[in-house]
């Protein structure tokens, strides 16, 4: 349980699923608690390895858990949730609070490259300064690694809340909106260590990860079609990665090559069957969404149920279930009949 905050009592919290993002699992965690009933108590170890914003993860918080996402923004929010490092959340929070009140008004690459886009010209000018200031802080060791997570953490959730867009970062509406002020506010994580104990963050390919790890169980909700989480979300990966590379286009994207996910393409079955072989667990839970047919070509499932059943029996007994429920999305692709299957493989 997190630490409850008793100063600075002008800035408020957030919790891990205050975030709109593409596929959340948070409405689903029930149906995963009740799917796992009966071999719960044999977890020690959890690995999400699609981790997302990490509410799966999080559910599971008692146990010792291994998170991985191959977006740094992601990995990052991950390390203020879950890593094991001991931080001061007073200092946190005094940063948080001085950020809020501040209104820079000089310009900076944030400001430069997104004004009235994503955000209006004030929202990008904080930004940029709250970004360039945490890492100032970072680099003259001012702030440790879990802290500097938070405060960008921190970022990305207010970013998210005031951001001129449908949910995501693919485009951004073309009408006048009245400038947003952006609110920083402080993730309800712990201060200590010992809470986390063990907990282990990665930023790699999935594929790779399985090969060094060794969880009793690992979860995996990979990328269902076509649409790109780079794609959807590189306004908040340049920010978190602060590295301020050129961006092109309309949408103001850069350069994302090295973050496109085999699960995406015509190569998923395979990227799956090769991750499912070199698994090293006594579970697997596979969250798959049933779009294939009933979306539109880019929002089809790249993995047919028969692929996914054929490749699970090869590693075990494979049960399934389903749950109808209305996922996050842009708000054009909800069907009534949507499903999320898990399929749950007791490894031979």
């Amino acid at each position: 349980m997190a630490q409850e905050l008793l100063f600075n009592n002008d800035v408020k919290n957030i919790s891990i699923n205050n975030r709109r993002y593409l596929g959340n699992k948070y409405r689903l965690l029930p149906f995963i608690d009740n799917v796992l009933c009966g071999v719960k108590e044999d977890i020690d170890s959890l690995a999400d390895i699609f981790a997302g914003t990490g509410v799966v993860a999080h559910f599971f918080s008692k146990k010792q858990i291994i998170t991985n996402d191959i977006l740094y923004s992601n990995y990052l929010c991950h390390v203020a949730w879950f890593f094991e490092e001991s931080i001061s959340l007073e200092k946190i929070t005094d940063l948080c609070s001085d950020y809020n009140r501040y209104t820079p008004t000089s310009e900076n690459y944030m400001s430069k490259t997104f004004s009235n886009t994503y955000f209006g010209s004030k929202a990008c000018r904080k930004i940029g300064y709250i970004r360039e200031d945490i890492e100032r802080l970072y680099k003259n060791h001012h702030l440790n690694f879990r802290e500097r997570a938070i405060l960008v953490t921190s970022l990305i959730y207010a970013m998210d809340k005031i951001a001129n867009t449908c949910g995501h970062y693919d485009a951004y509406r073309r009408t006048i909106v009245p400038e947003t002020e952006l609110e920083l506010r402080v993730p309800n994580v712990s201060e200590h260590s010992f809470v986390n104990r063990g907990n282990l963050c990665f930023h790699e390919d999935a594929n790779a990860l399985v090969r060094k790890i060794h969880p009793d169980m690992v979860y995996i909700d990979p990328p269902y079609n076509s649409r790109q989480y780079c794609d959807s979300y590189h306004v908040l990966e340049n920010v978190a990665c602060w590295e301020k590379p050129e961006v092109f286009g309309v949408a103001r994207k850069m350069d994302r090559e090295n973050l496109k996910s085999r699960y995406c393409s015509r190569e998923a079955a395979e990227a799956f069957q090769d991750l499912i072989e070199n698994i090293q667990a006594r579970f697997i839970l596979v969250s798959y969404n049933n779009m294939a047919n009933h979306g539109d070509e880019r929002s089809n499932a790249r993995i047919t149920d028969e692929e996914i059943l054929s490749i699970l029996s090869q590693k075990g007994k494979v049960k399934t279930f389903s749950a109808r429920y209305k996922a996050f999305s842009a708000g054009k692709s909800y069907r009534p009949e949507n499903e999320e299957r898990l399929f749950l493989v007791s490894v031979q």
